[in-house]
């Protein structure tokens, strides 16, 4: 029998995967908390555009409240919420995993260790994303990575290679080049040294990635924050494991020049797409909701001062959009003048 799967958070990247795997046979319901979303897949389908496709497909979704009338479990559970909705929805959906079944964040930041305190670790894989798509109008993902320049990778927690992580991967191959990780907790950091430089830095600037690596000083400013995450997992004994399709050999040379060219990734697999793509935490400031800036460059900072390393341009940019946050001012580039004030204030203090 064909395995049940939820997508657990129908947003851009859960409603781009789940198609694809619905155009390829597989047994997917999306369950999420947007209502007029979850009503629009259900009366018209769900509607994905991309640069070299556009096509709709059908399948159930459930507002997270139908749940409770829900008989079925499911095999496979991808949860593709916001790093701060991680420990509600895998509460949420905790019952209606199979025993033997597996959840897999396909999530920014790191997400696992929750997920894996809930469920247990001995269904909980890890997962790295290299996913561009936004979606704003229910029913309908503008999706702006294609397939061929989509990448996922996948591991276990103990970094061994299982049945279920080979069923995944060639599952997953209809919407992404897929990779199998040793080093899952590896390659998801060296992820959060990409969303730590591109996402929280160019959201707070209000700038698409095209326009902020243009800038001399915002792209000094993405190295600072690139090198100390780089510093703080390689105190907290995390080894950087090539993503996004990069072979072993160029991950060699300075940790610099590792940076740049995760920096730089981004822009090319956004391909003919990369002027109107926004980073995630530049949509939501656009939608006027709750930013994951505290799950990416907050646990940098977190991990940072525990650990003893300097974090003063993590902190800064965490700092900067905090005030965002708040209100107090708007995504803008002068901010990055307001990051380096606040980095040359924390050297002088230290």
């Amino acid at each position: 029998m064909a395995p049940k799967i939820a997508v657990l958070g129908a947003g851009a990247i859960g409603s781009s995967v789940a198609a694809d795997l619905v155009r390829t046979g597989h047994d997917v319901t999306l369950v999420d908390q947007w209502p007029a979303h979850v009503d629009a897949v259900n009366a018209s389908g769900l509607r994905v555009v991309m640069s070299d496709d556009d096509f709709t497909v059908r399948l159930p979704a459930r507002h997270v409240c139908d749940l409770a009338h829900a008989r079925e479990t499911y095999d496979v559970v991808l949860l593709a919420s916001k790093g701060y909705d991680t420990r509600w929805m895998t509460e949420l959906i905790r019952p209606w995993l199979a025993e033997g079944g597996m959840m897999v964040g396909l999530q920014n930041g790191m997400c696992d260790e929750d997920i894996a305190s809930i469920v247990g670790r001995e269904r909980t894989l890890g997962c790295v994303v290299e996913l561009s798509a936004e979606v704003f109008t229910p029913g309908l993902v503008q999706r702006n990575t294609t397939r061929s320049t989509t990448w996922l990778g996948f591991g276990e927690l103990d970094g061994r290679r299982s049945e279920r992580l080979r069923w995944l991967e060639e599952a997953m191959r209809c919407t992404a080049s897929v990779s199998i990780s040793e080093n899952i907790s590896g390659a998801k950091w060296t992820k959060l040294v990409n969303s730590s430089m591109i996402l929280s830095v160019f959201g707070m600037l209000g700038l698409q990635s095209w326009q902020a690596t243009d800038r001399p000083e915002v792209f000094r400013l993405c190295i600072q924050v690139g090198r100390e995450t780089v510093a703080v997992g390689a105190a907290a004994g995390l080894r950087l494991e090539p993503i996004f399709g990069f072979a072993p050999e160029q991950f060699h040379g300075s940790t610099d020049e590792t940076i740049e060219k995760l920096l730089r990734a981004v822009l090319g697999h956004l391909g003919p797409n990369a002027r109107k793509a926004r980073g995630v935490v530049l949509q939501d400031y656009v939608k006027g909701r709750r930013t994951e800036v505290q799950s990416l460059t907050g646990v940098v900072v977190d991990k940072g001062r525990a650990l003893g390393v300097p974090v003063p341009a993590n902190a800064a940019v965490l700092e900067v959009n905090r005030r965002i946050d708040a209100g107090m001012i708007r995504p803008d580039p002068s901010n990055v003048a307001l990051a380096e004030s606040l980095i040359d204030a924390a050297r002088r203090a230290a």
